[in-house]
């Protein structure tokens, strides 16, 4: 969890914004959301907001209005604890490493393994100039709190935050889902839901109903293994040790041959002396206070552009430092440290791939209290070759496994949004296993039962039960926090003090769409 001393989140709510055109069906205007534009932002209130189908482009956060929007976007999350690398996942791994280990070049592309593994969100940065903020700087200093009207509600406050600490504790725990099958987690479909894995077409990564395959060698190694130990057992008949040898043995060499290639065992190797190239990960905090972000803020900007140009048909007026600092630097989430978090702390980063001495793909992370949440990524076209968009992806898998040694809560990588109706989108459900969120209830169901009812509709609800209900839901509006004229109050005290037309109907929207938690720790603005 992340540090509670932390100043609180600022957000100017905007509602429903018009109609902008949309990326993935061109409909001019088609995709519809709500958007707030959040002057700083704590950790744990944009984790509890992406849980709630918020995503955030720059410091304009938005949600897709999911039964209305042209193209419904559904939160998808993987297990990055549980991750298996599928076939071509792998293809990918043993290219790059080729590359760099001989510097062997291969320019076949599969038509499985997509140029861009983040293009949703270049379309998210469009509407985030629109709707920027204009308030001052001084009107959002809090100078006093108002508590008047709060006493009443006291005891129940104390019951509800034990509630809530509760229930995050519990969902840290699923965390193990994978390792532990029969605890029942909150907000994870039960048990009894039936998790039915369907058979991928030809070529579409593995079947998930099957065992893993195994490789003939390892079979035969594993035969001879077996062949040499009785003969071991019938020299040393009747000796114990032996005996015991023997399962040490055969448990030994079955771990290591049925065990199926990770990712760190392909990034994670040792490279010979004479490598013809080197390549070096670097996390970087989007900070113009950190020197490193400092002085690789120009060749990054400038990749940015060429990536734009090249692969979004951008002008260069539209890819400019300005707009890449807009969309890429500026970020609401105030940098944390927490004792039980990672060493890096917690906020916005850049990830960049440094290529024996330059700079060809950076990606856009938040590392939040349970995930790395990716945002962006954007590399040099000249090295498309690398498939630089699924190697990004695999290495921020493998990061989040890396941040979970040292966070036991952080577990997951988010993957920005799912478009079952735009089949260039559909890759990342690839990544298994993985979730989607449920726009109604906004539990996680597996990807597996969700894909049949978004064969026969694009909007769905995946929580299968009718009795099911958003947990978080708004239950006291009264009890929404208002920073209002500098005075941080509840909406109850500012509605009897506000002047002028009652603006409850937006107050209501913007606490529906949040939620009681973040509603009653974020404050927001009113003028």
């Amino acid at each position: 969890m992340a540090a509670a001393d932390s100043s609180p989140s600022i957000v100017e709510y905007f509602g429903g914004e018009d109609g902008y055109r949309c990326g993935y069906c061109k409909n001019e205007t088609g995709n519809l959301s709500h958007g707030m534009w959040a002057h700083s932002m704590t950790v744990q209130d944009y984790q509890d907001l992406i849980d709630r189908g918020w995503r955030r482009s720059g410091k304009y956060v938005y949600k897709p209005i999911m039964n209305q929007t042209c193209c419904p976007q559904y939160t998808i999350r993987c297990q990055a604890l549980c991750f298996q690398t599928s076939k071509s996942h792998k293809k990918v791994l043993k290219k790059m490493l080729k590359f760099i280990s001989k510097g062997d070049v291969s320019k076949v592309v599969s038509e499985d393994e997509p140029m861009d593994s983040h293009i949703e969100e270049v379309v998210a940065c469009n509407f985030a100039y629109k709707s920027e903020s204009h308030v001052s700087q001084s009107e959002l200093t809090p100078l006093s709190v108002d508590h008047t009207e709060g006493v009443e509600n006291e005891d129940k406050d104390t019951g509800e935050t034990k509630e809530e600490v509760n229930v995050q504790k519990v969902e840290s725990g699923s965390l193990q889902i994978c390792a532990d099958k029969d605890t029942p987690v909150p907000g994870e479909p039960s048990r009894s839901a039936k998790i039915v894995h369907a058979p991928p077409k030809p070529g579409k990564g593995a079947d998930l109903s099957k065992p893993p395959c195994r490789k003939a060698k390892d079979i035969r190694k594993e035969r001879k293994l077996q062949k040499l130990l009785q003969n071991q057992m019938c020299t040393f008949e009747g000796s114990p040790l032996q005996a015991g040898d023997q399962v040490f043995l055969l448990q030994n060499s079955k771990s290591k041959t049925n065990q199926p290639k990770t990712i760190e065992d392909f990034v994670f190797v040792s490279l010979p002396d004479d490598a013809p190239h080197k390549l070096e990960v670097r996390l970087v905090p989007v900070s113009f206070e950190d020197p490193q972000f400092k002085s690789s803020f120009n060749q990054s900007a400038t990749l940015f552009a060429k990536y734009q140009m090249a692969i979004h048909k951008d002008t260069p007026s539209e890819c400019g430092e300005n707009e890449f600092t807009r969309f890429l630097c500026d970020s609401p989430l105030e940098a944390e440290n927490a004792p039980t978090g990672p060493e890096c702390g917690y906020g916005s980063f850049h990830q960049q791939y440094w290529l024996d001495g330059k700079i060809i793909a950076v990606g856009v992370i938040d590392i939040l209290p349970y995930c790395v949440s990716s945002v962006y990524l954007y590399y040099d076209p000249d090295y498309s070759f690398l498939s630089l968009g699924v190697y990004s992806a695999l290495r921020e898998i493998a990061f989040t496994r890396q941040l979970h040694e040292k966070a036991p809560d952080l577990c997951f990588y988010y993957m920005g949004f799912y478009i079952h109706s735009c089949p260039k989108m559909r890759y990342k459900g690839q990544y298994r296993p993985s979730d989607l969120l449920c726009p109604e209830t906004y539990v996680w169901t597996p990807i597996e039962q969700c894909l049949p009812l978004l064969e026969h509709s694009k909007y769905c609800r995946f929580n299968q039960d009718v009795k099911a209900v958003d947990e978080g839901r708004i239950k006291e509006l009264g009890r929404v926090r208002v920073l209002h004229k500098r005075t941080v109050m509840p909406y109850s005290m500012y509605k009897k003090r506000r002047k002028g037309p009652s603006d409850e109907a937006s107050v209501q929207q913007y606490a529906s769409l949040v939620g009681q938690t973040c509603s009653e720790r974020m404050l927001l603005f009113r003028s």
